[in-house]
């Protein structure tokens, strides 16, 4: 790995490599001169009927292929006012995400995994770990709702729905809790490798003395044709479709000590600064552009329902997120072959390595965005 990348690391510890980007960005802005800031989360949004409910302030552009966004990174340094990447703040890894629930549910429901390798570690796998199951508003709006639970891979085939309501307490919208307890069936899968960096958007002149900070990633991912990952006659591959999106999402704001900001304040700060990232980057990339309304896991489920899966096929094939942390399976077998049963979680790589259709590497994905 290069030596100015010092968080892009061949570790498991997802807390630990969290921990160390948090105190990299506060020295940061203390560089910047916000010397009596303090690090605040990104609040609960409280609506009009007093409802708290948990917002991922978040945008994205898709494009065909992770080549269109070479430079990205200067780019926008360039050409937003008080705009500041912070320095050596890159963290690269790839992650494998599954939808989980089908197009007709009221909510998006995903399953992800995050993985950074260890040092020595053969890194043409991908074995997942970090493990979390979500749920998120659908579509691509402004201020979806988003609830996140990280998981124990040893207990991923237990009921999650507990830890949902252990974490959001009664933030948790009753409609979200109930959702929270159906079955999950997996519809479909997606392999990411991911560069990620974060920035700070300090602009007094629009909004005073909160400094917001940004997470940035650069995202080239493939989705497979079929939800069991197997190889598609229709297409001719076991990949249906491999794009690369760039995503800006407010992780939370610096403030002086001491200093109360309203609700109101707070949440123009954020909204600002999330539509001040987007007008260059959509003059930018505008012949480039993708356009769709769909979140990544809803572009799971109109990939593998344009291939042919139907959900009574789907539902017939009732397949677990926790299968594919396995190489054996005692119920998948092999069509042509059903005395050899199937390696998923080998299955799952394909859509990393496949010699066809490969992704890129992290390092090479940060050199590009540079």
């Amino acid at each position: 790995m290069a030596d100015h990348r010092p968080l892009f690391k061949h570790i498991r510890n997802h807390d630990a490599l969290f921990s160390e980007l948090a105190l990299l960005r506060g020295e940061y802005v203390t560089q910047l001169g916000l010397k009596h800031h303090e690090f605040h989360k990104t609040p609960k949004f409280i609506t009009p009927d007093g409802r708290r409910l948990t917002i991922e302030p978040e945008r994205s552009i898709v494009v065909p292929n992770v080549d269109v966004l070479k430079g990205v990174k200067s780019q926008l340094e360039k050409s937003i006012a008080g705009f500041h990447i912070i320095p050596k703040s890159e963290i690269g890894f790839r992650y494998p995400t599954a939808a989980i629930a089908g197009s007709d549910a009221p909510f998006i429901k995903r399953f992800r995994s995050e993985f950074f390798h260890k040092d020595g570690e053969n890194r043409d796998i991908c074995r997942p770990i970090n493990l979390s199951y979500g749920i998120k508003s659908r579509g691509k709006a402004d201020n979806r709702q988003e609830y996140e639970v990280w998981v124990q891979d040893a207990h991923l085939a237990q009921d999650p729905s507990h830890l949902f309501i252990d974490k959001y307490g009664e933030d948790l919208p009753d409609e979200v809790r109930q959702f929270a307890l159906e079955d999950p069936v997996v519809h479909g899968w997606m392999g990411v490798k991911r560069a990620a960096f974060e920035a700070i958007y300090y602009d007094p002149s629009r909004f005073g003395d909160i400094a917001v900070c940004v997470g940035l990633s650069v995202d080239a991912y493939n989705i497979g044709a079929r939800p069991d990952l197997a190889y598609s006659a229709e297409i001719g591959s076991s990949i249906a479709k491999g794009n690369a999106e760039l995503e800006w999402e407010v992780m939370g704001y610096y403030a002086p000590v001491g200093q109360a900001f309203e609700h109101d304040q707070i949440w123009h700060a954020i909204d600002s600064t999330i539509a001040a990232i987007a007008t260059p980057l959509e003059n930018t990339y505008q012949n480039d552009l993708i356009s769709t309304n769909e979140s990544k896991t809803e572009r799971i489920l109109s990939t593998v329902a344009a291939v042919g899966s139907t959900p009574k096929q789907i539902a017939a094939w009732n397949l677990k997120p926790w299968e594919f942390l396995e190489t054996t399976s005692e119920h998948r077998k092999k069509a042509h072959d059903p005395s050899r049963s199937v390696n998923l979680l080998g299955r799952l790589n394909r859509l990393f390595y496949q010699d066809k259709q490969p992704l890129p590497s992290l390092n090479k994905i940060h050199d590009l965005i540079s």
